[in-house]
C-alpha cells in the first residue's frame, strides 16, 4: 500500500496516519481503520471531529502525554464526546514536584530531565528505553487499548513522534510487521515534522523546549528505530519478551494480532 494514502488530512493536526496496510513477514498487512496514531489532538475541528467518529469509527483514545502536559494544555476537543475514552497513559514517571503545574513550565515537563550528553541517536534511544524502565505498566496498558474490539482506537503524544512511535513500533513488532516497515512508519512523521514544529511551537507548553535545540535533534532518523529494536532483542529477545515481563500474555499477543490483522 502505498504510504501517502494511509494519511488522514485533518485541520488540526497533521501527523496523522493510519497503521493499516502495513506488510507482514508472512505475506499479509494489517488492517486499515483499526489503530491510528497522531501528534497532539488539541486543535481538532468540528469537521475533524467528525471525520475521526464517522471515517473510523474512533472509541478510544492512547494519550501519551504526563500529567503536567494535559493540564498546561486543558481539555481538547475528544473529551466532550460521549463515546470516545480517553486513557492517559503517560510515558514518563509521575511524582514530585515535575509535575506540579504550578513549577515552571520547564521543570514540569518530565523530559528535561533527561541527560543531554553523548550523539542524538544515542540519546533518543536511551529516552526510548527510559519509557520501557518508567512505565512499562502505560506501555501495557496501551497495547491493551488496541486490542478493543469497540472502533478504532488512536494513539497520540505531542508531536507523534517519539512516544507514539514506540508504542506504535511495539504493537506493529508484536502483530509481525516487518523491521523495515516499522522502521518507515518511523521515519515517515519526517515528511511533516515542519509542520508539527510550527504547531507546538504555538503552545506555551512546548515552545521554549523546541527552540532550545537544534533542528536535527527532532528528526525521526530510522536509524533511532533500529537501535531501539534492536537493544529489545539484545536485552529481552525481542519485543513479546519484554512485554511478557511486564504481564503481557499470550493471549494479549493472539488478541492484539487478531485486532490489527483479522
Amino acid at each position: 500500500m502505498d504510504d501517502d494514502s494511509r494519511w488522514i488530512e485533518l485541520d488540526g493536526a497533521v501527523n496523522a496516519r493510519d497503521l493499516g496496510g502495513l506488510p507482514t513477514a508472512d505475506g499479509g498487512a494489517t488492517r486499515l481503520g483499526r489503530v491510528l496514531r497522531s501528534d497532539n489532538l488539541q486543535d481538532l475541528s468540528v469537521t475533524d471531529v467528525r471525520i475521526l467518529l464517522d471515517d473510523y469509527a474512533l472509541k478510544n483514545v492512547i494519550d501519551l502525554r504526563s500529567d503536567a502536559e494535559v493540564r498546561l494544555e486543558g481539555p481538547g476537543p475528544l473529551t466532550r464526546v460521549p463515546s470516545v475514552t480517553i486513557h492517559q497513559l503517560s510515558l514518563f514517571a509521575e511524582g514530585g514536584r515535575h509535575t506540579d503545574v504550578a513549577a515552571d513550565v520547564a521543570k514540569a515537563l518530565p523530559w528535561q530531565e533527561r541527560p543531554s550528553d553523548g550523539p542524538e541517536q544515542d540519546r533518543s534511544t536511551g529516552h526510548y528505553l527510559g519509557y520501557l524502565a518508567d512505565r512499562g505498566d502505560s506501555v501495557v496498558a496501551a497495547l491493551r487499548v488496541m486490542t478493543r474490539t469497540d472502533g478504532a482506537a488512536l494513539v497520540h503524544c505531542a508531536a507523534g513522534k517519539d512516544r507514539t512511535g514506540v508504542v506504535c513500533a511495539l504493537a506493529l513488532d508484536v502483530a509481525g510487521v516487518t523491521r523495515e516497515a516499522i522502521v518507515a512508519d518511523y521515519a515517515q512523521t519526517g515528511e511533516r515534522l515542519e509542520a508539527v514544529l510550527r504547531r507546538l511551537r504555538g503552545s506555551d507548553t512546548y515552545a521554549a523546549d523546541l527552540d532550545s535545540r537544534p533542528a536535527d535533534t527532532h528528526q525521526p532518523h530510522a536509524a533511532i528505530m533500529e537501535k531501539f529494536l534492536a537493544r529489545i532483542d539484545e536485552q529481552h529477545g525481542g519485543t513479546i519478551g519484554w512485554l511478557a515481563g511486564h504481564g503481557w500474555t499470550t493471549e494479549d499477543t493472539d488478541t492484539l494480532r487478531e485486532r490489527l490483522l483479522g
